[in-house]
């Protein structure tokens, strides 16, 4: 509804979706700080907060960016970053780290109200029936396991990490294995940029020929045309693939080569030096993964979606499990190869559709042809 214009039921919309996403996190929330965790009561509570702002944010953050208002996302991330970061070095001094997880709740509720006051700014509607947007998880029942797919296996690999013999206990109660966890986040930061500039190029270059490819279609105009905008989107795919190709191929590139001066610089073990190579190989088959599946919602491809996703998931399962018994030498390998496998899927699917457009359009969605 909001792509669409349609942002009478935003502010109801919102409410709804908080409600939802709070019934979910805080049972969880509520069991990992609240009584697992070995914290004091008031790092316990902070520390639950923290979480709860962090899940409304993420649900905020939606709606802003379906408006394309990344002015109003960056001041209030911005904003509430630098507002936190002051707030926690405060209360650091007389309240130790359980001060610094409240300055930093500080700052992450200036964010989501900042956020939230944008939205409601933007749509003055009064929020009635908050959970008219539940029927279309029936609908669309596809993306919704394949978001879950999906998250689940940007995790998974993680997860099955803290059950390798290098694995730690942290005073708090939970597992952790520093080495793999550090390496693959600092691979992960390898990709913000090619992640902004691929944003850029689909709000803007392809889906302006998205969007004109079905627009004359209804207008009926020829095929000539239908053709010509065909290529065009096309085009505009591939020059957006070869852009994120050179960029975030170039940092990942780079960190490969320089990754002894990274670690050096920051003071990081040598040991994660193997995993943090194999795992900026596959932030960079991941992000390019994320954006097919993408592209593919664009065409309502929901079940080549959702079948790509359990194959991430799958192949990360299985292709960490394997490494796990292999041996430390071998960590690293299994998030690489299962993000390479589903980047590889889901790249055949998208090509073989794209150059059968115009008879998807116009032969496999036609129900009368189809009957």
């Amino acid at each position: 509804s909001i792509h669409a214009k349609n942002v009478e039921q935003a502010p109801a919309a919102l409410l709804g979706g908080l409600l939802l996403t709070y019934a979910a996190a805080a049972p969880i929330g509520g069991f990992l700080y609240l009584w697992y965790a070995q914290l004091d009561r008031l790092a316990r509570i902070a520390a639950f907060t923290d979480f709860l702002l962090i899940a409304g944010i993420w649900t905020v953050s939606v709606f802003l960016t379906a408006l394309k208002d990344y002015r109003a996302l960056t001041w209030s991330f911005g904003f509430g970053l630098a507002i936190g970061i002051v707030s926690a070095i405060l209360l650091a001094g007389s309240w130790g780290a359980p001060g610094m997880l409240m300055g930093l709740n500080v700052g992450l509720a200036v964010t989501l109200f900042s956020l939230m006051a944008r939205i409601f700014a933007e749509y003055p509607t009064r929020a009635q029936l908050p959970f008219a947007f539940l029927p279309y998880f029936r609908k669309y029942w596809e993306l919704a396991l394949a978001a879950l797919a999906y998250n689940l296996a940007v995790w998974a690999d993680k997860w099955i990490m803290w059950l390798a013999p290098e694995h730690q206990l942290l005073r708090m109660g939970f597992l952790s294995f520093p080495d793999y966890e550090s390496a693959t986040f600092l691979a992960y930061l390898s990709v913000v940029p090619s992640m902004a500039a691929f944003t850029v190029t689909i709000e803007t270059g392809f889906f302006e020929k998205y969007a004109r490819f079905y627009d004359d279609i209804l207008r009926h105009v020829s095929y000539g045309r239908i053709e010509s905008n065909h290529k065009d989107l096309i085009q505009s795919l591939m020059e957006g693939g070869r852009n994120f190709v050179v960029l975030a191929g170039s940092i990942s590139f780079a960190g490969i080569l320089l990754a002894p001066q990274i670690f050096e610089s920051l003071g990081i073990s040598f040991t994660q030096l193997g995993i943090f190579r194999l795992s900026l190989l596959g932030a960079f088959f991941h992000v390019g993964f994320l954006f097919l599946m993408v592209v593919l919602t664009y065409f309502d491809l929901r079940r080549m979606v959702l079948a790509v996703a359990c194959l991430f998931l799958a192949a990360n399962c299985l292709f960490t499990l394997v490494t796990l018994k292999l041996g430390f030498v071998w960590y690293g390998y299994g998030y690489f190869l299962a993000a390479l496998t589903a980047f590889s899927a889901a790249f055949l699917a998208l090509g073989h559709f794209l150059q059968r457009l115009p008879y998807a359009t116009f032969v496999r969605n036609n129900s009368s042809v189809v009957q």
